[in-house]
């Protein structure tokens, strides 16, 4: 088997890499395998590090049998006939990408999304997502701070490491703001993780909802917080997922009460959205600062408000629940949204290293099977067709 890594080519540039060095050697000595990189100025792990670690490189991948990539490959750079890896977003009818999805078919390329790698239990087996949590609860603090002036936090991109915004924290005062956080996966826990690190006490929903606090406090919320069932029936975790459908969002009393919201969850197309563009008009809508990590783009989208993914270079815009235009951030009556849709790009090589330690413990050994159901499940595209999963992709490629 011959595998290469891509250089990332979407712009703006991400700096990531799904293997660091020394996990591309132990896998080429534990497996025997044939692997290369693609020399690159700008992925975090300098292609010197690479060589030393006994890697070739090697420009061009016409040869491989298999690309590793992270974010979704300009079409022009894609090899027909190659088997990829990289988050594609494609499979959830992201209007940005169909011409990528449908670059897929006629190049027919065999497209496994890591989206979509999981287990027996449909539970994912890599992701990047503890990373994004952790940028993204740091990057909705920055924002508030620099909508407001406190707290005054360094970007996590210009920090040498995180052990370093960790010191930071230790010495930043922070507002007395509420913080709601949605969510319960990976991405949940890596903004739970930098909420507490810098000090902020987490409390119960009901607390959250009916009581003042003399210092900042952040709650997380789970499906049964934030949706209920269309006719009352009791709410069921089995259900929610199998049929989205059916409920409608409780967000509302939310909204109320927090001033800056941390969106972590996983949102199905099908379910409903925390408000509408209606409800954020309300002067009761309170929320001032909206940090959506999911980032799924409007109007297809949990936050109606999220019309575009931002970047690391400029991370915020406004938006005007008035006119429902983007605007300048920071207004009386604007709410900032932080939309970063790489967000673990700020810490690289930290987020590179994690990813790889996955990749190496789940997902080599199952592309080294003649017949891998974790590589199946993930196929959105192979042979230069939808792959029967995603079938439903038809209409949306045709347009």
């Amino acid at each position: 088997m011959k595998i290469g890594i891509i250089r990332e080519g979407k712009v703006p540039n991400d700096a990531r890499v799904p293997l660091i060095p020394i996990q591309c050697k132990k896998l080429i000595e534990q497996y025997n395998i044939d692997l290369v990189v693609q020399p690159s100025p700008t992925r975090c792990y300098k292609d010197e590090e690479f060589v030393q670690a006994g890697v070739t490189l090697q420009e061009d991948l016409t040869d491989r049998d298999i690309l590793l990539g992270v974010k979704e490959v300009p079409i022009e750079q894609l090899i027909p006939g190659k088997q990829y890896l990289f988050f594609s977003h494609t499979h959830k009818k992201q209007v940005y990408n169909r011409k990528l999805l449908k670059a897929f078919l006629e190049k027919n390329i065999h497209m496994v999304d890591y989206e979509l790698l999981t287990n027996a239990k449909n539970q994912r087996l890599i992701a990047f997502g503890v990373f994004a949590g952790m940028v993204g609860a740091h990057n909705a603090l920055y924002t508030y701070g620099k909508r407001t002036g406190q707290p005054n936090l360094k970007r996590l991109k210009d920090c040498h490491d995180y052990a370093e915004a960790i010191s930071i924290y230790k010495k930043t005062e922070f507002p007395k703001v509420k913080i709601v956080l949605t969510g319960s996966g990976r991405v949940a826990s890596g903004a739970v993780k930098v909420l507490q690190d810098m000090g902020i006490k987490k409390v119960i929903p009901f607390d959250f909802l009916t009581k003042e606090y003399e210092e900042i406090v952040f709650t997380q919320l789970d499906c049964q917080n934030y949706v209920a069932h269309k006719d009352g029936a009791p709410f069921m975790n089995t259900d929610f997922y199998s049929n989205p459908k059916d409920f409608v969002s409780k967000f509302q009393s939310y909204t109320e009460v927090a001033d800056i919201m941390i969106n972590g969850i996983f949102w199905d197309n099908k379910a409903p959205t925390f408000f509408t563009k209606e409800e954020m008009k309300s002067d009761k809508f309170n929320i001032k600062v909206i940090g959506d990590v999911t980032c799924d783009i409007a109007p297809i989208s949990s936050i109606p408000s999220t019309l575009k993914a931002s970047t690391i270079a400029n991370p915020i815009f406004g938006y005007d629940p008035q006119t429902e235009q983007e605007v300048d951030p920071h207004g009386e009556n604007v709410i900032d949204m932080m939309t970063i849709d790489n967000l673990p790009n700020e810490l690289p090589r930290d987020a590179s290293e994690s990813f790889g330690n996955q990749f190496s413990e789940f997902i080599i050994k199952e592309l080294l099977l003649r017949d891998s159901a974790v590589i199946k499940r993930a196929s959105i595209t192979k042979n230069g067709a939808l792959t029967d999963t995603f079938g439903y992709l038809e209409e949306f490629v045709n347009g």
